[in-house]
């Protein structure tokens, strides 16, 4: 995967999507916190959100069931540290989300030009990167690490790989994807093997975690039994889930929550991208990115259904760098140039849509994956 760099038109470029695409989700919420009368903070507070504060204010005792094991301790502890100084979590969130977007966009134009972080500000999803969730502290954190680790920066790679270890379990899957880059990469036996040894480092962390679980719980399998207790993820056989999935998606589902059959809709055609991507990938000898996106594929199809994959293409950067691809070809025909216009246009405009009813959805207390 070759590197590019971050010049003034890149930069200037990014700026723009980044204020444009943070300015329209800014729009919707104030549009609906005069219509509906709701507190912006209330608004950014919804779901997983609740978690996290609870979390912050009084640890991993502070819900039954243990369920907030299910959240790793890298972003709660920073709206602790946000508590101590008398700063709402919805606050420092907020203000970290959209710092980090800018950051983890960055890291997208290193991998593919401004287009690719563009795409990425703009996705159907893109409210997650601006609400207290974990997606882009993760971004910021592993997109870098990714680069890093591409500059053959190492140990750079190593630290930033071991800080998203402590936001979310991706960062299991982070470290699996970079070791398949050391194992690919066309250096000698010995610098694979210190490369690899770095990846302790982020391990450890992973292991750390578990261990406190356990001390609190007395179960290796703590963080697991709480996703399957909150969140229906008990393991499944990927054909299963499709199956189990159907139901969720059929007309006349959910009927007191019509909105839900529209996001497990998502659902599904989010899992068929990360197919896309990963076959795209492979099609490009990128192992490593491959990897990535095609290990968390099968993850989420070993869960009871296709839940929570519509935030995760956040995380899949080679999907903006495929979308990007395919938006910037030039065909040589001139009608298929032209038909390749009108497709760009319109699938522009169908994220952008559906970019602003996935900022209703959230701010309006509805499900959104």
């Amino acid at each position: 995967m070759k590197l590019h760099s971050i010049d003034l038109r890149s930069g200037r470029m990014v700026l723009q999507a980044w204020l444009a695409s943070r300015g329209l989700i800014l729009m919707v919420a104030l549009l609906l916190a005069v219509a509906e009368g709701h507190r912006l903070t209330d608004m950014v507070s919804n779901w997983d959100v609740q978690h996290f504060t609870r979390l912050a204010e009084g640890g991993y005792r502070a819900e039954p069931d243990n369920i907030l094991m299910a959240f790793f301790p890298g972003l709660p502890s920073i709206f602790a540290l946000g508590l101590r100084f008398d700063i709402p979590v919805a606050v420092t969130g907020v203000v970290l989300s959209l710092i980090c977007s800018g950051i983890a966009a960055l890291a997208l134009v290193r991998f593919g030009g401004p287009w690719v972080a563009t795409a990425w500000l703009f996705a159907p999803t893109a409210v997650f990167t601006t609400v207290p969730y974990t997606e882009s502290l993760f971004c910021a954190i592993a997109f870098w690490a990714w680069e890093r680790a591409r500059s053959d920066r190492w140990l750079a790679a190593a630290l930033l790989t071991a800080a998203a270890c402590t936001v979310r379990v991706s960062g299991l899957f982070l470290i699996g994807a970079l070791f398949v880059m050391i194992i690919t990469s066309r250096v000698d036996l010995r610098d694979k093997a210190r490369r690899a040894a770095l990846l302790l480092l982020p391990a450890a962390v992973m292991i750390t975690y578990a261990g406190y679980l356990y001390l609190l719980t007395g179960s290796w399998t703590a963080w697991y039994t709480a996703q399957s207790t909150g969140w229906v993820r008990g393991f499944t056989w990927p054909w299963q889930s499709f199956l189990n999935t159907l139901p969720a998606i059929a007309p006349g589902a959910f009927a007191d929550h019509p909105w839900w059959a529209a996001v497990f809709r998502a659902e599904v055609v989010s899992m068929a991208l990360g197919l896309v991507v990963t076959i795209w990938c492979l099609t490009r000898r990128l192992w490593a990115e491959a990897s990535w996106v095609g290990v968390q594929v099968l993850a989420f199809s070993l869960s009871y259904w296709f839940f929570s994959v519509n935030r995760a293409t956040l995380l899949w950067f080679p999907l903006w760098m495929m979308l990007a691809a395919w938006g910037t070809w030039t065909p040589r025909n001139a009608r298929l140039a032209a038909a390749h216009r009108v497709a760009v246009v319109a699938a522009w405009a169908a994220s952008l849509i559906l970019m602003l009813w996935w900022c209703w959805l959230f701010f309006t207390g509805h499900w959104a994956s």
